[in-house]
């Protein structure tokens, strides 16, 4: 099961994994407030956290890319019994790691963020380490995308339960890209704290799924699992 991350839905988040049929049934969650649903005016990480874990079933590996890597880790921490696998790609959980100079630093920009669906974009794709290049104008999905994210409640205020994570029975994978000294720096606590394996495979920036190796990467994991 798929959970995507911030701007891009499931189908733009998860291209590169649907070859990936072949050996998996595959799950590909869109999470409300993105298209083709409709627009919300908040999304908040603990509300979808729950709609996840409320769609997982017994033997189930979860895995959550950003935002959805928040989601996930919240949604697992009440299926301990339930996933065979929990995989995160450089989740903004960034309450585990303040105090972090990169961290702190990530965090201060925000408050100054465009609130119009480009500006942010301009914004926000470059923070994150995107070198995407915008159209103009924007295709109607990814504006509907930007404005999705602007509605979503700042990951950093989510409480990440370490404690019953690290004492779940599934095997944990924590996946970065090698491009953010605070995105690492999150990755690195969850590394140490979950007892999770840790993997960096650089080439896509924040959209680590798109990376070369990433499949592979994950396979290996899930197979293990």
């Amino acid at each position: 099961m798929f959970v995507h991350g911030s701007v891009g839905n499931a189908a733009t988040s998860w291209t590169q994994q649907r070859v990936l049929a072949d050996r998996f049934t595959l799950v590909f969650v869109n999470r409300p407030g993105y298209p083709p649903g409709p627009p919300r005016e908040r999304i908040d990480f603990a509300e979808q956290a729950e709609q996840v874990a409320a769609l997982l079933r017994a033997g189930d590996h979860l895995v959550g890319h950003s935002y959805g890597g928040v989601v996930s880790l919240l949604a697992a921490s009440t299926r301990l019994d339930t996933l065979r696998s929990l995989t995160v790609n450089e989740p903004p959980a960034f309450s585990v790691a303040r105090g972090n100079a990169a961290v702190e630093d990530f965090l201060t920009r925000f408050p100054e963020a465009p609130r119009e669906p480009r500006a942010y974009l301009d914004f926000f794709l470059p923070l994150v380490g995107s070198a995407m290049a915008l159209p103009d104008p924007l295709p109607p999905e990814l504006e509907a995308g930007a404005r999705a994210a602007l509605a979503e409640r700042p990951p950093h205020e989510a409480q990440i339960p370490l404690a019953e994570l690290a004492g779940a029975p599934f095997p944990k994978l924590v996946v970065s890209g090698g491009h953010s000294a605070a995105f690492d720096a999150v990755c690195d606590v969850l590394e140490r704290e979950l007892a999770a394996e840790r993997a960096v495979v650089p080439g896509a920036g924040h959209s680590v799924p798109r990376a070369p190796g990433y499949n592979e990467t994950l396979v290996g994991f899930l197979q293990a699992a």
